[in-house]
């Protein structure tokens, strides 16, 4: 065995690897190893700046090891919490399939894990069953030498500080304290591509990342109404993107202007329908780019009855302007549940900064909640509909993909 290289395990000579739990994933039917394969493809590609390690699956775990010294365990260990598709990473011990090699590696491997601990239980799992001992009787050995060699700590079976795991597996045993929550969901690029809309608010950004824990690719849209919105705006939403590639990995961020449509539409049509023509336009323009990079539904972060243009009558007005799915993951979610998300996804922050977007411009006093299509459509009568699309599509431009940190 030649991996599991951290400073404190090169002193006692154990191998250690990072263990990835699949979630959803081993439900699957015949086209389960369509997942699998994706799953350690991303792990793969998220490797590449911690190190060289061996990434393989087996038993319904994907193997995390080491190659050398020079690798980054931590920092690989960080990374797989953020990969969709893994519902628990943990570290763990490798050694020979004997009691007496089990019983060793934990006297070594786990007093530093359970310093500060005050509870634990042993959990042991024999997946070879050709092994001599039951699981059983694997958890009271283990769990005998950890209450010779950790001082003050107790078994607790109902509530324990931390599990220490022992699995006797196909060719080794291994052997781990505790364990954490991965990002769940499904792996990337397993359920097709969507086009997200990208503000600068909480919603959009969680919206987008819901969506790619169910697999999807993300392409993003963001609409600027320059001068009436700032430089400082624009680049909030890119540094929203970028915080977002912690898990979706990689985003093309796409702009479009919306200063003109916006300028004719105070000039011509009822102030009470600015927001919802404007939602008209954005639905317009987010279909013709969804096509054209072959994403085959839109994102929003809208919540039902947030605000007016959110109402049950508004979206469907909206949803009547496209031929492609419409996705809003937030739709029943209260904002402190959204605001809950973002948090957790490390996109809260930056989205809270108080710059402008395009929705705030000429927002009117009296928005209409409760619209009719008839009478939508009879404001879009009063400006050139298709000409306005064409100019603002004209004027797309694409910000260079952003991606995590050594992304392949």
């Amino acid at each position: 065995m030649d991996f599991g290289f951290t400073e404190e395990n090169v002193n006692n000579n154990i191998p250690e690897v990072i263990l990835c739990k699949f979630g959803e994933v081993v439900l699957k039917g015949a086209n389960r190893q369509n997942f699998e394969s994706a799953l350690v493809k991303e792990l793969r590609r998220r490797a590449s700046p911690f190190g060289t390690f061996k990434i393989y699956f087996k038993q319904s775990t994907v193997y995390v090891e080491p190659q050398d010294a020079s690798c980054d365990m931590d920092g690989m260990y960080e990374v797989a919490k953020k990969v969709f598709g893994i519902v628990a990473v943990n570290r763990a011990a490798v050694c020979e399939k004997s009691m007496e090699a089990i019983l060793e590696t934990a006297e070594k491997y786990l007093p530093e894990k359970l310093r500060g601990k005050h509870t634990f239980k042993v959990e042991g799992k024999r997946s070879d069953k050709k092994f001599p001992y039951k699981s059983p009787e694997i958890s009271a050995r283990v769990g005998g030498v950890i209450l010779s060699a950790v001082r003050g700590i107790r078994v607790d079976v109902k509530n324990p500080d931390v599990v220490v795991g022992v699995e006797v597996r196909d060719d080794f045993a291994y052997i781990r304290a505790g364990q954490e929550a991965g990002a769940g969901g499904l792996p990337l690029r397993s359920s097709g591509k969507g086009l997200l809309l990208l503000s600068g608010g909480i919603d959009s950004p969680v919206a987008g990342l819901m969506m790619a824990k169910r697999g999807m690719e993300i392409e993003a849209l963001h609409f600027e109404s320059f001068p009436y919105t700032s430089e400082r705006a624009r680049e909030k939403v890119l540094t929203l993107a970028q915080e977002m590639t912690e898990y979706c990995a990689r985003l093309h961020v796409h702009v479009i202007s919306l200063t003109h449509i916006q300028e004719v539409l105070r000039d011509n049509c009822t102030e009470d329908y600015f927001t919802l023509l404007l939602r008209v336009f954005m639905m317009r323009l987010a279909e013709r780019c969804a096509r054209e990079y072959r994403c085959g539904a839109l994102i929003t972060g809208e919540s039902l009855g947030q605000v007016a243009s959110q109402t049950l009558a508004a979206l469907a007005v909206t949803d009547g302007q496209v031929n492609i799915p419409v996705f809003r993951p937030c739709i029943g979610l209260d904002k402190e549940e959204i605001v809950k998300k973002a948090r957790a996804y490390g996109t809260f922050e930056t989205a809270i900064l108080p710059y402008e977007d395009c929705c705030t411009v000429f927002t009117p006093r009296h928005p209409k909640t409760q619209p009719r299509l008839e009478d939508v459509m009879a404001e879009l009568k009063k400006v050139d509909f298709d000409s306005l699309i064409e100019e603002a599509y004209s004027s797309m431009y694409t910000v260079t993909k952003l991606v995590y940190e050594g992304y392949r």
